[in-house]
């Protein structure tokens, strides 16, 4: 485990109130790393869970959607934890439609929260961390239909194909500070955002059959990958795509 030692780190996760921010949190913890949430509702949940591995936990509410100043995020998490050595961005939403109904606000929302926020906070803390000289970590999480057009989400497979060019630009650019980024793309996984898909008993039906494991993911599948990727040890990986999909893209 000292491959995944991350003792005196400070990881800030956003999308850390449920499902798969709150799970990935919970692996840094236990690795040894002190969690600021990003959220856009309260988790003491999440508090209680970070505290309880014996870590520190701060909570920073903020609502993605609208404009931001991130510089002030990562202020104000430097004056109570001291520093960011980890950003995983995960917050993210999805709106499902066809395509002729999909409408403008609805597209904006969800570039808003899952490429545009990603972008502008991984701009402000990889400031931070150049000018601390902390040869940081970033990681993004995008998807499956990074790769895929999928079917019924055009705003959220567009939004997920951004995230995989920035992860590669901005791997391109902070690699001179030392500082990686990478992506996990996740395949099906049981969270609130795919409780409408597995509740469309058809939709479920389809969506098992083409997994090659034939399940749907737990959040915590990803905490290994995620680990992998923050790792001290994992300096010259960078600008990488790590799929998390159960044989997904294999089949």
């Amino acid at each position: 485990m000292s491959f995944f030692d991350l003792s005196g780190k400070v990881a800030l996760v956003t999308g850390a109130r449920t499902g798969i921010g709150r799970a990935l949190a919970e692996a840094l913890a236990d690795a040894g790393a002190d969690i600021a949430g990003l959220g856009s509702q309260p988790m003491p949940d999440t508090a209680e869970s970070i505290g309880g591995r014996g870590r520190d936990f701060i909570e920073i509410v903020r609502d993605l959607s609208g404009p931001q100043d991130f510089r002030a995020v990562v202020d104000a998490v430097v004056a109570v934890i001291g520093r960011i050595d980890i950003l995983v961005n995960n917050a993210g939403i999805i709106q499902r439609g066809d395509l002729f109904d999909v409408t403008a606000e609805e597209w904006d929302a969800v570039m808003d929260v899952n490429l545009k926020s990603a972008f502008f906070l991984s701009q402000a803390v990889a400031a931070h961390m150049i000018e601390g000289a902390i040869a940081g970590r970033i990681v993004n999480i995008a998807s499956i239909l990074s790769f895929q057009g999928g079917i019924r989400a055009p705003s959220y497979a567009a939004s997920k194909h951004g995230i995989a060019g920035i992860t590669k630009m901005m791997a391109n650019e902070l690699a001179p500070h030392g500082i990686t980024v990478n992506a996990i793309a996740p395949g099906y996984v049981a969270t609130d955002n795919t409780a409408e898909l597995r509740a469309d008993k058809a939709r479920n039906r389809d969506i098992l059959a083409r997994i090659p494991l034939g399940r749907w993911a737990e959040p915590r599948e990803l905490a290994t990958a995620l680990l992998f990727l923050v790792s001290p040890e994992s300096s010259y990986v960078t600008g990488t795509i790590v799929p998390v999909d159960g044989g997904w893209l294999a089949r």
